[in-house]
Order: C-alpha cells, then sequence, then structure tokens
C-alpha cells in the first residue's frame, strides 16, 4: 500500500509541474485572537486596517472552526489535515505522532518550497520539517524594542520565481503577556466589553492591552501584503489570513464555545477568489491542508492514509457556498489544569456541548496561577473574584466558567456568546439529539474514549509517541526553535 502511495504521488507531483495557474501561498496566522473581535467579524473596538482591506479584497469565512482552542493541537490540525486524535496532538504542549506527514511532505512532493516564519510550536521536527525562515518572534516572551523584519520572508518568496512557494507566517500577537503596541490608544472608558467579560477597571485595562497587540499584528499583516505587493507576488499568491483561536480571556481559549472554536478565515488570490464576498460554508483547519494539495495540482484523494479533512477548492473560486453539515471539537485540558475534558459539535447555527466530568471546578492554571502569586499574565481575574461575591452579574460570569452542566446547547445565530443554554429546553429536543448523536458518531469514528483521554497516563503515551531521537536541525543546520510559549 505504501508503494502505491509513492508511485500515485509520483505521478501527482509530475502533473502538477506541469498545472496552470498554481498559487503562491502566504498564510498569516494571529496568535490568540477572538474572531469577534474583529472588525470584518462584528468587533466594535479594535482598528484592523490590514484585515479590513483582505476583506474587501477576498473571501470571508462566517463559519471557521479550529478543533481545539489550543496554540499546539490546532497548529497540528492545519498542517497535517488530521484532527487531534489522528494527528497525536490532543493535549497542548504535547506532539504529533511519528510517521505523520504535514504541509512541508505533502507540497514538498508537488514541487513548492514550504517554509514557516515566527511561532513554531509544534513538534517533533519530522513531522514538521518546515524550512525556517528567520525574522518574526518565535517565542510569546517577547522584547517590545526588537522589531520584527522582513528580510527573511522576502528572501524566501523571491529566491526562484519559476518555485512555487508556501510560506506560513505564525505571529505571536496577541497572545499574553500583552506588550507590543499602543493601549493609550484605547481609552478603557470607551471600550465596549463583550458580555462575556466581567466589567471591572483591571479588565478594561487588560482588554485595552490586549487590543493594542490585535493593532500591532494587524500591521504586521500589512506589511506583508504591501511586500507582497512590492515585490510583484501578490495577485498569483493565495493569501489567507486566520485568528487562531479564542483569546486568553476567561470562556474563549481552553474552551469548547464559539469565542473559543471559531476562526477568523479570509482568504484573497485576485482574479480567482472573489473579492468583498462572504460564505456561510463551514470549514474547519484540517481542510486546509487538502484544498491547498488541490490547488497545487495534486489528489488529496490519493493521499493513504486519507485525511480527516476535505478540499473546499470549490467555495474559494466561488462555485460553491457550503462544504461540511458539522465541525467538531474537544478540548482535554492536560496540562493546562486538572482533567475537565469537553466534546462539541456545531451545524454552524446551533452549537451542542457534552462535559464529560460536570462534577469537577474547571480550572485553568493561567489564571488560578495570579491568584497564588504567579504569572500576572491574567491580573484581571482576582477583580472577578473580589466583585462575584456583591455582583450578581459578575457571579454568573465566574460560575458559567468554574460550574458547568453535562450538557449545553446554544443558538449561536441569536446566541452568539452563548449565554443561554437551552439543553433543557423541550422545544429543544429533537436539536439536543441529533447533534448529540452526530457527536457519538464523529467520537466512534476518532476513536475518542472520552473522559479517559484526559489523564496524565493517556498524555505522557502521547508525548513518547511523539518524540524524535535525534535532536532537531533546522534547513540551515542550527538547532531548531522549541520553545513553548
Amino acid at each position: 500500500m505504501k508503494l502505491i502511495g509513492i508511485a500515485i504521488w509520483a505521478t501527482a507531483a509530475a502533473l502538477a509541474s506541469a498545472a496552470p495557474e498554481r498559487p503562491n501561498v502566504l498564510i498569516v496566522m494571529a496568535d490568540d485572537c477572538t474572531f469577534s473581535d474583529l472588525p470584518a467579524y462584528g468587533g466594535r473596538n479594535a482598528r484592523t486596517p490590514a484585515v479590513d482591506r483582505l476583506a474587501r479584497e477576498g473571501l470571508t469565512f462566517d463559519r471557521a472552526y479550529v478543533s481545539m482552542a489550543m496554540c499546539q493541537p490546532c497548529r497540528a490540525e492545519l498542517y497535517t489535515g488530521l484532527f487531534p486524535l489522528r494527528n497525536g496532538c490532543a493535549w497542548n504542549h504535547s506532539a504529533s505522532r511519528r510517521g505523520t506527514r504535514s504541509l512541508p511532505h505533502h507540497l514538498g512532493v508537488l514541487g513548492y518550497r514550504v517554509g514557516l516564519t515566527g511561532k513554531v510550536h509544534v513538534e517533533p521536527r519530522s513531522v514538521f520539517p518546515f524550512e525556517l525562515v528567520a525574522g518574526f518572534d518565535d517565542n510569546c516572551t517577547r522584547d517590545p524594542t526588537r522589531p520584527h523584519d522582513l528580510s527573511g520572508v522576502r528572501e524566501f518568496i523571491t529566491r526562484d520565481a519559476s518555485q512555487p512557494f508556501c510560506l506560513v507566517v505564525a505571529l505571536v500577537e496577541p497572545h499574553v503577556p500583552w506588550v507590543m503596541g499602543d493601549s493609550m490608544a484605547y481609552p478603557t472608558d470607551r471600550l465596549q466589553l463583550p458580555p462575556t467579560l466581567a466589567d471591572t477597571p483591571k479588565t478594561r485595562e487588560d482588554f485595552a492591552r490586549y487590543l493594542a497587540e490585535v493593532t500591532y499584528m494587524d500591521g504586521q499583516l500589512g506589511e506583508l501584503l504591501a511586500l507582497l505587493d512590492e515585490v510583484g507576488r501578490a495577485t498569483n499568491t493565495l493569501t489567507i489570513f486566520t485568528s487562531e483561536q479564542g483569546s486568553q480571556f476567561p470562556g474563549h481559549k481552553w474552551t469548547c464555545w464559539d469565542t473559543g472554536l471559531r476562526t477568523a478565515f479570509i482568504a484573497r488570490w485576485p482574479g480567482r477568489v472573489p473579492a468583498a464576498r462572504r460564505t456561510s460554508a463551514i470549514v474547519q483547519y484540517a481542510d486546509v491542508l487538502p484544498t491547498l494539495i488541490e490547488l497545487a495540482g495534486g489528489d488529496p484523494a490519493a493521499i493513504d492514509p486519507p485525511l480527516d479533512g476535505r478540499s473546499f477548492a470549490a467555495v474559494l473560486r466561488g462555485e460553491r457556498d457550503e462544504h461540511r453539515a458539522f465541525a467538531y471539537g474537544l478540548h482535554n485540558n492536560l496540562p493546562e489544569g486538572p482533567p475537565y475534558p469537553i466534546r462539541t459539535v456545531t451545524d454552524g447555527h446551533w452549537r451542542y456541548i457534552r462535559n464529560l466530568a460536570p462534577e469537577r471546578l474547571y480550572i485553568e492554571k493561567h489564571l488560578m496561577g495570579q491568584l497564588g502569586g504567579g504569572a500576572p499574565h491574567n491580573a484581571y481575574w482576582p477583580s472577578w473574584m473580589a466583585h462575584a461575591w456583591n455582583r450578581p452579574e459578575v457571579l454568573r460570569l465566574v460560575e458559567r466558567y468554574m460550574r458547568r452542566p453535562a450538557e449545553e446547547l446554544y443558538h449561536t445565530d441569536t446566541d452568539p456568546y452563548e449565554l443561554d443554554n437551552r439543553a433543557d429546553d423541550p422545544a429543544c429536543a429533537d436539536v439536543r439529539r441529533r447533534l448529540a448523536a452526530e457527536l457519538d458518531r464523529w467520537m466512534a469514528e476518532q476513536g475518542d474514549p472520552g473522559a479517559a483521554l484526559d489523564t496524565p497516563a493517556a498524555l505522557e503515551v502521547a508525548r513518547a509517541a511523539g518524540r524524535d531521537e535525534a535532536p532537531p536541525f533546522g534547513s540551515d543546520g542550527q538547532r531548531s526553535p522549541r520553545r513553548k510559549p
């Protein structure tokens, strides 16, 4: 079977070399940016002229999702075209399974140079053999006095006009600590906080710092778009911007709510992707790789073993406005806190969530660490706790985050912040049963044991399965960055 697969891919590579109109690919990822904080998705505070420009010039996906609202698992999904249990990375700070193939393998055989600059945060090196490009910070503990440098990106995208490139620019903004950008541009008394955040002075101060990083991130995107224009690569490059998972505020990152799993996703390819359009097609990060393979002249259906993702190239071309019937998600809380496994499914209108250990308190160490004198990345959280005793609206948000029922059901069209749980509403019983059955089917298909996956033993087995024997090295012979912010 493996020899047959190699033969198929050799044939695909030969055909792809002659395929017309193969695009270069530039993927720009924000880091921990809640999609709904962006003006292109209804955000009322942030200023993001580059994202807005991309939306005017491209196709905006209104229902794009990651399957885990954590940095490493969602990136592993994007690069491998496989859901977390299939690629092996179903926990943060773990690894994908040795022998798994990813973006550099699949596009490399089709004749592409495949590089990455910025945050790596995927392992092992054998699974993710990107050419590492200098210029953008790979660590979220960054120095505001050390700016990024576009010279490495410029060299990579102009190195050989006869060979297409795929470059991932993995930015580290707006991941905590929020130290980049000008927070004074966002006066705290003028901010309109989303209803998922408790309105305290410290929350407003930190939200302003977060918004400043969103704008700083947008500035980097703007510089990359200007560089494509300058070197004459804009018209033959598929440019994708995505916001990754939600921000590091309670109820966004590390959750299975929409503000965690839903991602901004905007694609531009002049003359091929319709401009100033939106689509309601449901797509997941796992679908990106097979889409790029198809656009590069390959056949994603020929990959063995098969990918979880499916190409949405027809949606990009404006030929279709639908793709998936459902998008799926999961959460294993280790090592970010004690076990708290969650599973979810959405049809784009309703989200069903199953908390597999509802008797436990949900605890996320980065928030609680502040109470115990830990890292001050989430200094607003003590103010929530301080006001929970005498402000019922704050208590409701704290309880929503820390005490969750066995089942949750939200009509995300009318309740986008998922504050009205309708799991026990008799009028929604058919919706709940339909989505619960689909979640059962997906978990069985993925071989998901549920709560047994969110244990120290399971995490250690996964880490061992993704451990390379030899130390990882970059294309320049230097040790690759392995920091895990």
